[in-house]
């Protein structure tokens, strides 16, 4: 079986756990996986990208430095694209940005976000009036900027089908290990949270769509 190709975006001021969580949930899955059945590929196949220069690091928003394995320019196939949160203002408002996610989006199996990055999806116009969450203090927010999207509080994430969502920071792992389940399977979902010593939250809400 094909790894499916998941690529998660980067930028100034991205929360650290936002784009850390996600990438340690499926690269574990990656690893317990090959444990579990010894000799077959890993199902996921992992990597960032990001709007900087070859060579350039992005900051997170608490200082962490992170350096993309691709650039936005390299366009990278992707089958699962996770855009996570933080403080979105730059990339709101970088058309190639923008571009981006939306050229990426329509290609890829599954566009997911975490916490504030579904602002991103919206500004894009990933998502229109499908149902999301966020994380609870850009509620209000989210729905005063784009009043057509579907906000749904008091979730861990939403799963619309093809677009998934999630509420803040540590929420985006309770997603990832949801789309591991999806994607691969519950036991190698649950493998995995028991690899990361992580109290895998099931509340969700799956809304028709």
């Amino acid at each position: 079986m094909t790894a499916l190709r998941v690529r998660i975006l980067a930028y100034d001021g991205v929360e650290a756990l936002d784009f850390a969580g996600p990438f340690e949930v499926f690269t574990t899955a990656s690893r317990v996986s090959q444990r579990m059945q010894p000799g077959t590929a890993a199902p996921f196949d992992v990597a960032s990208v990001a709007l900087a220069p070859p060579g350039q690091s992005v900051q997170a928003r608490a200082g962490l430095q992170l350096l993309a394995d691709h650039t936005l320019a390299s366009n990278p196939a992707t089958d699962v694209l996770i855009v996570p949160g933080g403080v979105v203002d730059a990339p709101m408002a970088s058309p190639e940005t923008l571009r981006w996610i939306a050229a990426c989006a329509a290609g890829a199996q599954v566009v997911a976000s975490v916490c504030t990055g579904v602002f991103l999806l919206a500004k894009s116009g990933v998502v229109t009036q499908e149902a999301v969450t966020t994380h609870w203090e850009d509620i209000a927010d989210l729905r005063a900027q784009f009043p057509k999207l579907d906000v749904r509080d008091d979730v861990r994430w939403v799963d619309t089908g093809r677009i998934v969502s999630s509420a803040g920071i540590s929420a985006g792992i309770d997603m990832s290990l949801h789309l591991v389940e999806r994607l691969a399977g519950r036991a190698l979902a649950e493998r995995t949270a028991r690899q990361m010593d992580y109290a895998w939250t099931h509340n969700s809400s799956h809304p028709s769509a």
